[in-house]
């Protein structure tokens, strides 16, 4: 009897142990950051509406009705006149670049924002675990994370990737894969670096689907130090509480909607295909019905079926004729601010911007950080999520225990998004603390249209010349 009872009471203990063990384990798999470094290029390299009339006025291959193309579609982009491009572009080499241009403007980020991050931390860079870079149109040899390894003498034993052609959502694929490896290495620190590389990679061509990368993508990036230790709980100010994605890889119109590409006279640049928006539609649909059970709460979710429910009964005509006021019955869509406060949304243009407000049904408070950030920066690729997280800290909007959603979408066709909780009240500035007192302006108006608008009165296409001030 009394070896049952020992036995009994060992097997106790170790369930006992097992549960403790199981539970400690999932403490340790937490995902926290730190602190983030957004980049701004010095004000050389700021593009004015004289300057990008300059940069277009270069390109031989145009003619009048491209010149009316790339004006409306400037006009319409939401960009204003204080964003960045590479240097060898505002030098009138971009149709010449060479290796050490994109390495150059990939250096001048790394230097500045990797360097500032880990001053502002205290951490010396063999302190970092984990690297994991992404910048989707540039990949040399050495990669760029051997390049920061070997400027910042990290670890030999460093886990370090480089991801490249993942396009503009790559910043949350290179979230996944630091998530996955805390799940199984304790009291880590990770360094996630996102940026884009346009030097060499501006096309000088003709084709309407290519030039319109031209107006869209501007200089940017960051940096992001991210964690496991329970022990710093306490200094983060983000915390993930899951991720989403999603790639219709598979699905061959989403696959080619937009991707790298030569022209028919052999110039290079980046397609943006008419079904570019259908693809994005599909991909962001998929993704937030995965998403939505992981952030709404069960109210939301429940009030959405019972919704739907009565939405198909109303097609049945003998339902709807024994009920009053049917006409009346509106789509209720999925309310997302139930379970969402602040919504990051990638900024690839005004009507990306648009569509994701109209399909959440956000208001202009929600989609005010896109917008600013579309118009102070542009679309920086993978790294815009991270500006428009850097204003809604700026404008103090960040307190403590909101709820932070980012969705993005790359090439592929991908959407990716993300669920971050707020670990404490926020309020640093980064690169906005020279401005965000600017915004939101009165006006977004571009000032394209008001020097350049008289392009669209001139309707002999045959003998159009551009006057010489944009040569």
């Amino acid at each position: 009897m009394e070896f049952l009872t020992l036995l009994y009471g060992a097997t106790m203990l170790y369930l006992c142990f097992l549960i403790w063990k199981l539970f400690d384990q999932r403490r340790d798999q937490e995902c926290y950051i730190l602190d983030y470094q957004l980049y701004k290029p010095g004000d050389e390299r700021k593009l004015g509406t004289e300057c990008c009339g300059k940069i277009i006025g270069r390109n031989q291959h145009l003619g009048l009705n491209e010149y009316k193309f790339l004006l409306k579609a400037i006009v319409s982009s939401g960009i204003g006149e204080q964003t960045y491009a590479p240097r060898n572009i505002l030098e009138g080499r971009e149709t010449n670049p060479t290796l050490h241009d994109g390495v150059t403007e990939m250096e001048e980020f790394f230097h500045h924002s990797i360097s500032k991050l880990l001053a502002r931390s205290g951490l010396s860079p063999s302190q970092i675990d984990v690297l994991v870079v992404n910048v989707s149109m540039f990949s040399s040899a050495p990669s760029l994370t051997s390049r920061i390894i070997n400027c910042y003498k990290m670890r030999e034993d460093i886990k370090a990737f480089n991801l490249a052609g993942m396009g503009c959502s790559a910043s949350l694929i290179s979230l996944d894969i630091i998530k996955n490896i805390f799940k199984s290495h304790r009291n880590k620190f990770a360094l996630l670096v996102t940026s884009e590389s346009l030097s060499p990679n501006w096309y000088g061509g003709n084709d309407r689907s290519m030039i319109l990368a031209n107006c869209l993508f501007r200089t940017g990036g960051c940096v992001i130090l991210l964690t496991n230790k329970r022990s710093l709980k306490q200094k983060a100010i983000l915390k993930l509480k899951c991720l989403v994605r999603t790639h219709h890889g598979a699905k061959d119109d989403a696959y080619s909607c937009c991707n790298q590409m030569e022209d028919e006279q052999g110039r290079l640049g980046f397609y943006l295909g008419k079904n570019l928006p259908k693809a994005a539609t599909r991909a962001f649909v998929d993704n937030l019905r995965v998403l939505s059970p992981k952030v709404l709460p069960t109210r939301e979710l429940v009030r959405y079926l019972i919704v739907s429910l009565i939405r198909k009964l109303w097609k049945n005509s003998s339902f709807k004729s024994s009920m009053n006021g049917g006409s009346k019955l509106n789509k209720s869509p999925m309310n997302f601010k139930t379970g969402v406060d602040h919504f990051c949304l990638h900024t690839g243009g005004k009507a990306v911007i648009d569509g994701i407000g109209m399909s959440l049904d956000l208001c202009e408070y929600d989609l005010e950080p896109a917008r600013m950030t579309l118009h102070r920066f542009g679309n920086t690729s993978a790294s815009s999520l991270w500006y428009v997280l850097g204003y809604m800290e700026a404008k103090k909007r960040l307190k403590k225990s909101d709820r932070v959603l980012m969705i993005s979408f790359g090439a592929g066709f991908k959407c990716n998004s993300c669920l971050w909780e707020v670990m404490r009240d926020l309020g640093d500035t980064n690169v906005w603390g020279d401005c965000i007192d600017e915004y939101p302006p009165e006006s977004l108006a571009n000032p394209f249209m008001e020097k350049f608008g008289w392009i669209n009165n001139v309707e002999d296409a045959t003998n159009f010349k551009l006057p010489d001030f944009l040569k």
